[in-house]
């Protein structure tokens, strides 16, 4: 008959289980008895004996209170003695209750039977108003005998009592050492049977397994070709039998699976290397593993070299910074400058970490984009920009002047038509220079030719600066323009002229598009490391549809008058913002108004003179 794991388990745990139960229940048994031992050694001799001391003491003190009445306190002593013998006879009433061993039912009574002489002697001498030589004689020849003898006959009880106790506590102590004997069998008796079974599992269960674990440890390292030996019928021999059936379909499936990996890993190597871009994907180290033959060309990205060892030092530190982020990382500069061949290449890098499900970083991938054409049509556009804005601004200048002088009458009269005329004619003058301003400004800030200075200056004073020119508009449209400002915000880096021509654009289309009445407000509040300056407004709002747009080139809000401008004046405030390391933000409700705010890094504390010094001697 075949015995299973499971079954080989019950047989052994049973027998060891109806040991443990029946020298247990013996056990718990005989702690009962003791338990019901001692609660009669406390609850019967105990009172016993405390009684008999009752008594004792309770006659010791009718003693001494018989002889200080002898000696004349008659009084006080007559009332104490009634309260000692109270005290006796409570104490022997207890004991006549109490009675538990063989003869203490004599004594008890004897004791009875010579308190009651005792008693009424006492009562003779308390209450006699013979001679005192009299009660003397009395308390010495009758009294005294009559109290040693109830004392005597009470120790006895006493003694009797105490005696039971250390019995019972013997008996007590022999039912303890039996019972720990019988649990010290149960504990040898378990061992062994546990020493039996567990050299029963190990035949049954660990020796299978342990090879079972030996051939897997095989597997692991590639070796397919093991057999496990097994000849049980249990279910570890099932299981060591499905095991071999395994590996036959492994080894069988893995001779199939490796030529159809080799052949796709082959296939994937030269797709990838086929690829019109430089790729590398890298181990988490930085060494190449794969890469493509443009990011061989131009920037020697051969499989098995380091990005470490390469002379590019923006590749280590874009790697390390996507490995720590857990995000894909580029350059701030944007471009990477490259000449291969004698022609210049811009490129524009990104590394992205590959991450396992268990957040564990397994590699990254380099991705190197070729923005050479992008870079050209930028430079090209500027480059037009430039010059289109350049010469236009020579006719442009001749024909403002032409018109100035028209209106200033220099050439001749005018009728009212002809001045309206040239009033229209010189507003869209203004605003084509206005437009070519912008057009030149924004250029040279992409460009980085913009002159910008930055220095330590007090936001109070930028504000202040940046809404002076618009107080008499202001007023003129009867728009309140107030500032808030704090005079304990720290200094910032920046640069005035720049930060003026910022507050330009943003309150010139604040008081564009607040009605008469409404609120423009102009101020600075400190944020972690920065300062950031803000212009609210209470007009017509934007729609939320349109916010994501306001800082793009060339974006107007729809439904604005044409009049207002080519969409360049919010690009320029991003542009110059950025430029002196900050960010520009917008918030808007349609019909409650606009917020427009961008930050400024604060000035860094410069050290003293003193403090360098004392900060040198100490290096």
């Amino acid at each position: 008959m075949n015995i299973g794991i499971r079954q080989k388990l019950l047989l052994g745990m049973s027998g060891m289980l109806a040991i443990v139960a029946t020298i247990s229940l013996m056990t718990i048994g005989q702690i009962d008895e003791l338990g019901k031992s001692l609660a009669i050694v406390l609850k019967q001799n105990y009172l016993s004996v405390v009684a008999c001391q009752d008594m004792k003491d309770a006659l010791g003190s009718i003693d001494s209170l018989v002889l200080n009445s002898l000696l004349g306190n008659s009084g006080e002593s007559r009332r104490m003695v009634n309260g000692q013998k109270a005290k006796f006879n409570d104490a022997l009433d207890r004991e006549l209750h109490n009675i538990t061993l063989p003869g203490e039912q004599e004594r008890a009574d004897r004791v009875l039977r010579l308190s009651e002489d005792y008693f009424r002697i006492l009562s003779t001498i308390m209450e006699s108003q013979g001679p005192e030589p009299e009660r003397r004689l009395l308390y010495l020849k009758r009294l005294v005998p009559l109290s040693n003898e109830i004392r005597l006959v009470s120790r006895e009880i006493l003694e009797m009592n105490q005696a039971n106790m250390i019995s019972e506590k013997n008996a007590s102590r022999n039912l303890s050492i039996s019972a720990r004997w019988r649990v010290l069998s149960i504990g040898m008796a378990s061992v062994l049977l546990a020493l039996l079974l567990g050299y029963q599992i190990h035949r049954w269960v660990l020796n299978p397994l342990r090879n079972l674990i030996d051939t897997t440890e095989e597997i692991r390292r590639g070796n397919l070709e093991v057999v496990l030996q097994t000849v049980a019928q249990d279910e570890v021999g099932q299981l060591s039998r499905s095991f071999n059936a395994m590996l036959i379909a492994l080894r069988q499936n893995r001779n199939s699976d490796l030529e159809n990996l080799i052949r796709s890993r082959k296939l994937t190597d030269d797709v990838f290397r086929a690829l019109p871009f430089s790729v590398a994907v890298l181990d988490p180290q930085g060494q190449v593993q794969v890469s493509t033959e443009k990011a061989v060309l131009f920037f020697g990205l051969k499989p098995g070299v380091s990005v470490r060892e390469l002379p590019f030092k923006w590749m280590p530190g874009l790697l390390d910074n996507s490995i720590d982020d857990l995000k894909p990382a580029g350059l701030e500069d944007k471009y990477v400058q490259q000449f291969v061949g004698n022609k210049e290449y811009f490129f524009q890098p990104t590394t992205i970490p590959i991450v396992s499900e268990s957040g564990k970083v397994t590699g990254s991938i380099l991705m190197i984009s070729d923005v050479t054409q992008l870079h050209e049509q930028q430079e090209m556009k500027r480059g037009m920009v430039s010059t289109v804005s350049h010469q236009l601004k020579t006719p442009l200048t001749s024909l403002r002047m032409s018109i100035h002088l028209m209106l200033d009458e220099e050439v001749g009269a005018l009728n009212g038509k002809q001045s309206e005329l040239l009033v229209g004619a010189r507003e869209d003058c203004e605003r084509l220079v206005d437009m070519l301003d912008d057009l030149l400004d924004l250029n040279r800030i992409e460009s980085g030719k913009g002159q910008l200075e930055p220095r330590p200056v007090k936001p109070a004073l930028l504000v202040r600066e940046g809404m002076e020119p618009f107080l008499g508009e202001a007023k003129d449209r009867n728009v309140t323009l107030t500032a808030v400002t704090s005079g304990e915000l720290p200094d910032v880096v920046a640069d005035p002229a720049g930060i003026r021509h910022v507050f330009a654009n943003l309150l010139s289309n604040a008081l564009r598009f607040t009605m008469p009445g409404g609120k423009v407000t102009v101020g600075a509040t400190q944020e972690d490391g920065m300062v950031r300056f803000f212009v609210e407004d209470t007009g017509a709002g934007i729609a939320s549809e349109h916010m994501a747009h306001l800082f793009e080139q060339f974006f107007r809000v729809p439904g604005q008058d044409v009049r207002s401008g080519v969409g360049l004046g919010l690009s320029i405030v991003k542009e110059l913002v950025e430029a002196q390391g900050g960010a520009v933000s917008s918030q808007s409700l349609p019909g409650k108004g606009s917020l427009f705010s961008f930050t400024l890094p604060r000035c860094k504390p410069q050290l003293s003179k003193t403090t360098k010094l004392m900060e040198g001697e100490q290096a």
